[in-house]
């Protein structure tokens, strides 16, 4: 009876899947709306397309995202999952991520510019009001959504450890990346739909946005009546088995310097923060670096940064298969960091021919699948259940750091003086492009470490596939 009423939700691979769902939909909303601008970066230097902002004030508005993660945000937060649980937690950063993308929409609307708030925003010193409170809009969405995702991500680890966690999370990754996939291919039809307007009077993409938030609140309190009936099986299966729960299973704050201290999860952290500004940071210019490197059109360069997000919607969960059934994850954050190496080298300096962007991207996609689906579902492997929060919100942490920083300077690099002159924005993109590349041997440098450190602690079971044999 015990066993019965602990394999109840846990064991049933119906129920696991549909939790899996449920978790997945929210990141979906939150990828849609954080890159609703990526394939059409260009347009902040078209002044008849923009709210005033040019390249860098659009790095700064993408960098703002990791503004409050960065400033203690997500390790006060991920402590806070820890300590109060995933449920509780989870739904007010859930809510706040809903919060962040109103703020933005308002910003991005044609009722603000005349509004009291921008007058108000105005008379505060600040030239740019959209930019204001776009910025702080992004920065609230930013917190929430990534304290929903360590959510997320910590609730798979507890629904499928000793099953198929890497396919869970590469499946997880998947559609996330669908919503990504979905924003830059709707961007430029949504946003030029109208003709040549002014953007703060078409902001159809961030209402499109707030329309999936609301479904994400909705799956989000499906899977909270789900994870409440697994808990109560488990208490209940724990009861009868007379067990407690350890004085070692509760969370300390002293716990946040064992994670620190933890020489794998260092690395792990650090490959996170530099392999993830070679993908999400490039991702935010991809258009603007694409069509002067390539000489495109500004629509056959939307279609191909569209690459980057579908491929891993393929290769991620067969990949994270690939782990949980074969192993080797080290072997392949590795080789997944060489590959996106040779992709940044080819945007950088291959010739001009559209077919070496399109196999740039190519290459970026694989990579894209392989690093993830290897990196996320290391890291209960080496991390207490009960300290997962923690240990994920700091892995955020750092790597938010990143995502503030590189934006900022990416931005400020691909700023021309002269909209006009194709040479200036070819040397830009070929700067920004030198930027990823040393970060791309960053990350190689660090996932080699990562090997080696594997083969040295083998009970640590890194490079053991996740799958249970029974």
């Amino acid at each position: 009876m015990v066993q019965k009423l602990h394999s109840i939700l846990r064991d049933s691979k119906t129920a696991r899947w549909l939790v899996l769902l449920c978790l997945s939909l929210p990141m979906f909303a939150s990828y849609f709306f954080d890159d609703m601008f990526s394939t059409v970066s260009q347009m902040f230097e078209n002044p008849m397309l923009q709210l005033g902002w040019d390249s860098a004030n659009y790095g700064v508005y993408g960098g703002a995202y990791s503004l409050l993660c960065v400033w203690g945000g997500l390790i006060i937060c991920g402590i806070l999952l820890d300590k109060w649980g995933v449920r509780f937690t989870g739904t007010l950063f859930v809510i706040l991520m809903v919060a962040g993308s109103i703020i933005v929409t308002y910003a991005l609307s044609p009722d603000f510019k005349d509004s009291d708030i921008a007058t108000f925003i105005s008379s505060l010193g600040f030239a740019k009001p959209s930019l204001t409170l776009a910025t702080a809009g992004c920065a609230i969405f930013g917190l929430g959504s990534e304290i929903a995702g360590v959510a997320v991500t910590k609730s798979i680890a507890k629904w499928f450890k000793g099953r198929e966690m890497a396919l869970a999370m590469g499946l997880q990754l998947a559609l996330a990346r669908l919503g990504t996939a979905a924003a830059m291919l709707i961007a430029p039809m949504a946003i030029y739909m109208k003709g040549e307007v002014p953007l703060s009077e078409s902001n159809n993409m961030a209402e499109i946005g707030l329309f999936l938030m609301i479904i994400a609140i909705v799956t989000w309190f499906v899977f909270i009546s789900f994870d409440k009936r697994l808990d109560k099986q488990d208490a209940e299966a724990a009861a009868a088995n007379n067990t407690k729960k350890r004085d070692d299973d509760k969370f300390r704050f002293s716990d946040i310097g064992k994670i620190l201290t933890n020489k794998n999860f260092v690395l792990i952290a650090l490959l996170c923060v530099f392999f993830y500004c070679c993908i999400i940071s490039f991702k935010r210019f991809a258009t603007s670096i694409l069509i002067p490197r390539f000489g495109l059109e500004d629509d056959i360069a939307s279609y191909m940064a569209t690459m980057l997000p579908f491929m891993p919607i393929i290769f991620t969960p067969l990949f994270g298969s690939l782990v949980d059934y074969k192993g080797k994850a080290t072997t392949w954050m590795m080789i997944g960091s060489f590959i996106v190496l040779s992709a940044h080298l080819i945007v950088g300096f291959a010739p001009s021919a559209s077919i070496f962007g399109f196999v740039s991207f190519a290459l970026l996609g694989i990579g894209y699948s392989l690093v993830p689906a290897a990196m996320w579902q290391s890291v209960p492997k080496i991390i207490p259940e009960n300290k997962l929060g923690t240990a994920y919100s700091l892995l955020y942490w750092v790597q938010n750091m990143g995502m503030l920083l590189v934006p900022i300077a990416i931005g400020s690099i691909m700023k021309t003086t002269n909209a006009n002159d194709v040479n200036e924005k070819v040397t830009n993109a070929v700067n920004a492009e030198l930027v990823f590349i040393g970060l791309a041997c960053v990350a190689i440098l660090v996932s080699f470490l990562l090997k080696k450190s594997s083969k040295n602690h083998p009970e640590l079971r890194l490079d053991e596939p996740n799958k249970v044999k029974k």
